[in-house]
């Protein structure tokens, strides 16, 4: 069985935490002066008002920034402990943790409730169309994105897709491109241009309601709702734009329900097994589907590889190695 890794990518620097005044998080502020993976509601909103989700992107941005000045766990003094602590490069756990906590209760007690009914009462090709013309207002930023890391392609690719699915797919309701070779291009947001430039990803967060990020990805967060050009264009009533919002959070949770419960059952600590998940499905996204630097494939941890036999176990409460099958992890668009 093909199985994801619990370790995890995105170390620090031997000796360094991200609450360090030389670790990775200053790299990523200094340097630069978006489940996702249960939540996926993303960057690719397709309306914004000029008053309502620019303010609130930058201001989560901003609010994280201030939140890590106070919310950092205190580093082990135990040499071996504080490797396991620099591994995991989660110094902010315990607001993290709180945030997690948070979001679970709004996903258990509202989102998810309301993404199976809209499951299960909505015709399957009715739930498709929504998704595909939500994908297709955000191939602009897709590539713009794709442009400024130098890919022009798959830009030229993204360009061709968003015109036939505007046109023959009636507004993007119809995917007519993908069937013609012209699929949607991954990593195209800007946290992902932001890794092809060499900025680091940064400490572990848990974003309110967005779910798992980084500090690279939360700006990217930032700066694709800023750039996406439906908002110039038209004046779009602020309620549109959290209706919109709030339908793309539900068309992509209606696709996870049954990976995430699935997930969550097999873990001993679902938050860590999240991390670790999380982590590696946006590694692998970044390295453009290529399997994990160490060999293997994809969904395979090496350290694990050359043991014959091995079965893929329950997620440990820890991240050191466990094994998460990969049937139960989300097949996030």
């Amino acid at each position: 069985m093909n199985t994801f890794s619990a370790a995890e990518p995105g170390r620090p620097e031997p000796g360094q935490h991200a609450c360090d005044t030389a670790g990775p998080w200053r790299s990523v502020t200094d340097n630069f002066t978006e489940f996702r993976i249960a939540y996926g509601i993303g960057p690719d909103m397709p309306l914004r008002s000029r008053g309502s989700f620019r303010p609130l992107a930058l201001g989560v941005a901003a609010l994280l920034a201030a939140s890590a000045l106070s919310g950092c766990a205190t580093p082990p003094t135990d040499p071996a402990q504080r490797a396991e602590f620099d591994r995991i490069n989660d110094p902010l756990e315990p607001m993290n943790r709180a945030i997690f906590d948070f979001n679970q209760a709004i996903d258990k007690n509202a989102i998810r409730p309301v993404a199976i009914a809209y499951r299960d009462t909505v015709p399957e090709f009715a739930r498709d169309g929504l998704h595909n013309a939500f994908q297709n207002f955000g191939e602009p930023v897709v590539f713009l994105n794709k442009v400024l890391q130098g890919e022009p392609i798959a830009a030229i690719k993204t360009l061709l897709r968003f015109l036939a699915n505007s046109t023959f797919g009636l507004g993007g309701f119809f995917d007519v491109a993908t069937p013609r070779g012209v699929v949607h291009q991954q990593a195209g947001d800007f946290g992902a241009t932001l890794y092809k430039w060499g900025i680091g990803d940064g400490p572990y967060l848990m974003l309110p309601l967005l779910g798992p990020s980084n500090p690279r990805d939360t700006v990217g967060f930032a700066v694709d709702t800023v750039s996406s050009p439906w908002g110039y264009i038209v004046d779009i009533p602020t309620e549109a734009s959290v209706g919109m919002f709030v339908a793309k959070g539900i068309d992509v949770r209606s696709r996870t329900v049954d990976a995430t419960d699935e997930l969550e059952r097999n873990s001993v600590d679902y938050y860590a097994t999240l991390r670790s998940v999380f982590r590696q499905y946006r590694q692998a996204e970044l390295d453009g589907g290529q399997a994990p630097s160490g060999g293997g494939d994809l969904y395979t941890d090496p350290a694990a590889a050359g043991a014959a036999g091995t079965k893929a176990g329950p997620a440990a409460a820890g991240d050191t190695g466990t094994n998460v099958p990969a049937s139960q992890l989300p097949d996030i668009p």
